[in-house]
């Protein structure tokens, strides 16, 4: 078996849409090594236009003396439809990388990854509300966005063989319970939206024995106790909310 890998330090932040500020942040901040792991919770923007604008973006990712951890949002492709991606163990797991972007790391969704000690289930994907706006303007927009079913059944499998317990969860989507619809846009008509991958998640959710779940996707910044949703706070993980930062 191979050799579970420690860090340093691990922190956590939500979708970054390919802006590097966020990483830059957290390099500064907290005078981050290689051997130090954000985690963004999808959107990263590393997969989006598939041209020379994401490898600017590797490029730029690659110098900086962190690694990353990232979920698969639903604005990008899935690094497994990218020839450039090989898959590779990584701590105890399988993942997703290009030798050339050694320090940034993609989830394989379903993946039960030990992170300092803890186990760490992750599980991308995501419908886009804005697949026809996107359409209609010629925007990029990936038909591998959410999982498909054949994936969720071999998800499943591999959590009954874990006897349905991990520490921690790591989406880009939450469970359909734990949406937060304060944050929903009014432009968007509710009934259009598929809402199939936050029903299954809702499904393993009532099921597993976890600590914590965390999530990013609706562009804000919020906690009940249990979940939290990512944006722009960078935090160390794993987090543990205040009591007075519940709302």
């Amino acid at each position: 078996m191979a050799r579970i890998k420690t860090f340093d330090n691990i922190y956590i932040t939500g979708d970054i849409h390919g802006s590097i500020n966020r990483i830059l942040e957290t390099v500064g901040v907290y005078h981050t090594t290689r051997n130090d792991l954000l985690i963004i919770l999808g959107d990263v923007g590393f997969n989006y236009y598939l041209d020379s604008r994401d490898t600017d973006f590797k490029q730029q990712v690659v110098k900086l003396p962190v690694t990353l951890l990232c979920i698969h949002g639903n604005h990008e492709e899935r690094p497994e439809n990218i020839s450039t991606y090989q898959q590779i163990d990584f701590c105890g797991d399988t993942a997703y990388y290009e030798p050339e972007y050694p320090n940034i790391i993609f989830a394989k969704d379903g993946s039960i990854y030990e992170l300092n000690g803890a186990k760490c289930l992750a599980l991308g994907g995501a419908y886009s509300v804005d697949k026809f706006y996107r359409l209609e303007r010629g925007w990029q927009w990936f038909a591998s966005e959410q999982t498909t079913d054949a994936r969720k059944a071999e998800i499943n499998q591999i959590l009954e063989d874990n006897d349905w317990r991990v520490d921690y969860v790591l989406s880009h989507t939450c469970p359909y319970y734990e949406r937060p619809v304060h944050l929903f846009l009014r432009s968007i008509d509710q009934s259009t939206v598929d809402s199939s991958m936050e029903v299954w998640l809702q499904k393993i959710a009532d099921k597993l024995d976890f600590k914590h779940w965390y999530f990013g996707h609706y562009h804000g910044d919020w906690d009940n106790g249990k979940y939290t949703m990512f944006y722009t706070n960078i935090e160390k993980f794993p987090y543990e909310p205040a009591d007075e930062f519940l709302i």
